[in-house]
Formats: structure tokens, sequence, C-alpha cells
């Protein structure tokens, strides 16, 4: 499971490399500082991250496959996830979908100027819904 966690989160390390060896750090270094525009420092820690995950995936095994059950079990979680009905998930012992809730915090600033706040919440429509 670690292996294709792995492999779908660093999926374009892994394009650099199929099988990386810490011989690469400088190359992977050198992508996290230009993909994710980091400093040196993070960029190393980001390395050091992936390289010390390495080890405990084996990246030679095939991915596993789902036996019919585990794939009728993944469908009825996400139909569940899909409807939102709290009832429908507890206690049937189907697995939840997981889903990813962001909360925003917009700190306004002290003023009496009504288009500073039109302004903010314009940008927030356009970046955020649009």
């Amino acid at each position: 499971m670690l292996a294709d966690a792995l492999k779908q989160a660093y999926a374009d390390l892994f394009v650099l490399r199929s099988k990386p060896a810490d011989a690469d750090r400088a190359l992977f270094e050198g992508k996290f500082k230009s993909t994710h525009n980091t400093s040196d420092r993070m960029a190393k820690l980001m390395a050091s991250t992936f390289f010390a995950l390495l080890p405990l995936a084996d990246l030679d095994a095939s991915p596993k496959q789902a036996s019919a059950e585990e794939r009728k079990t993944d469908v009825v979680g996400k139909e569940d996830a899909g409807k939102g009905d709290e009832q429908g998930q507890r206690g049937t012992g189907r697995r939840a979908g997981t889903s990813l809730h962001y909360n925003i915090q917009i700190h306004l600033p002290a003023t009496k100027d009504i288009e500073v706040y039109n302004s903010i919440f314009k940008s927030l429509r356009e970046h955020l819904l649009e």
C-alpha cells in the first residue's frame, strides 16, 4: 500500500527515476525546489521525507488486486459519501468515503469604506468560486 501511495503522491519523481537511489538526492532536491518554489532547506527536507519513506515501501511489488467484495464495499462507501447521509454510514459496516473540507478565515480590516469590503469579496468570488 505504501508503494502505491508513494507512486501516486510523488508521480513526478518516479518519472525522473523509476527506482530512486540515494545518489539521486540532488536531482530530487532540485525538482522539489523548482516545482514548489521552495528554499534549499525546504527542498532538502522534502527530499529527506521522500527518501525516508522509500525503504519502507516495496516498490517492486505488483499492485494488489482488490477482491470483488472490496470493490463492492468501495463503491457502496462512495455512494453513501456522495449522499451525505450520516445514518447511511453509521452501523452499516461500510467504509465511508473521504472528503476534504476547507475553512477559510478572513480577517477584515477596520474601515468604513465599503469599497474595501466589496473588492475583497469580489476577489474571493473570482478566485474561489469560478
